[in-house]
């Protein structure tokens, strides 16, 4: 979860700074005394939206160990460093995929991968995973992460994050131009105060309804990631018992309201902005062979 919050984040962070910045310089070029250059708009749109989503790929890496606090295993100092190091490069060369960084920071039990290129990703693991789990589920959680970087997500969020920028940018800045007119007939062809504030509430406002979309998208990147790591260990059973470890459940039966922080949510609404399904939806689906 970890990536795709910073992700999102930066994302919408660099979206917003860019937007004043522009909007100081006096960057309006695409309104005319007569309305909007639609055509001039979306160029501009499509620009700054993929610069986005671009600047926060390209960042992932920095921004996830800054946040983390991440220790980088350069030279394993003892044998579950070791382990991790040997286990990730096994796990690479099977999927394909350049050794990536091995990390470890402190927290609770989870794990990320991020990067911009699949020969040069992350995966960290927290001290509170290798704690409370066996190898075998360890290494089910390594191939998940693994799958993550064969399977080009992040990159491919990275488009998709460019896209729903795109539309973001399009589309406010026409709100903004109608609100701004409605309000005020005599406002130059640059747009007044009217347009400047609907523009920046409208990014917000329409950067959370795109968080949604990506949000959406991330939870199948899950279900696949799942199946990636069946797929390098060769069996499913070390997958299902590294998440039932994780959602705090025993094997067998599974509870129908598993409450699990940053996985899960009882709350519907909260739900759509999770970047992970349901534990339970992800094992049933494992047990169905359904992946």
């Amino acid at each position: 979860m970890m990536r795709v919050i910073l992700f999102l984040v930066t994302n919408l962070a660099v979206m917003l700074v860019a937007s004043i910045v522009l909007s100081l310089l006096g960057a309006g070029r695409y309104m005319t005394a007569q309305g909007i250059d639609y055509y001039s708009l979306f160029v501009f749109a499509l620009v700054f939206g993929f610069t986005g989503s671009f600047i926060s790929l390209f960042l992932s890496k920095f921004l996830a160990k800054r946040s983390t606090r991440a220790h980088v295993i350069t030279s394993p100092a003892n044998e579950t460093e070791r382990w991790l190091v040997s286990t990730v490069e096994k796990l690479a060369t099977t999927a394909g995929i350049g050794m990536p960084e091995v990390a470890v920071y402190e927290g609770e039990p989870n794990a990320f991968a991020t990067g911009a290129f699949k020969n040069s990703a992350l995966v960290a693991v927290s001290t509170g995973l290798l704690q409370s789990m066996s190898h075998e589920e360890v290494e089910a959680v390594l191939a998940h992460e693994v799958a993550h970087i064969a399977n080009g997500d992040m990159v491919t969020m990275t488009l998709l994050q460019g896209v729903v920028n795109t539309f973001v940018i399009f589309l406010a800045r026409v709100v903004g131009f109608v609100v701004d007119k409605a309000i005020s007939r005599d406002s130059d062809s640059e747009g007044g105060a009217g347009y400047y504030i609907t523009v920046i509430v409208c990014e917000i406002a329409f950067g959370v309804l795109a968080s949604i979309i990506v949000a959406w998208f991330s939870r199948r990147r899950e279900y696949r990631a799942d199946a990636g790591s069946v797929k390098l260990m060769g069996r499913r059973q070390p997958m299902i018992h590294a998440l039932q470890r994780l959602g705090g459940i025993e094997s067998g039966d599974l509870p129908k309201n598993l409450v699990t922080a940053g996985i899960t949510s009882s709350n519907k609404f909260l739900a759509l902005f999770r970047s992970h399904p349901p534990i339970e939806k992800r094992i049933e689906t494992l047990q169905n062979n359904v992946v």
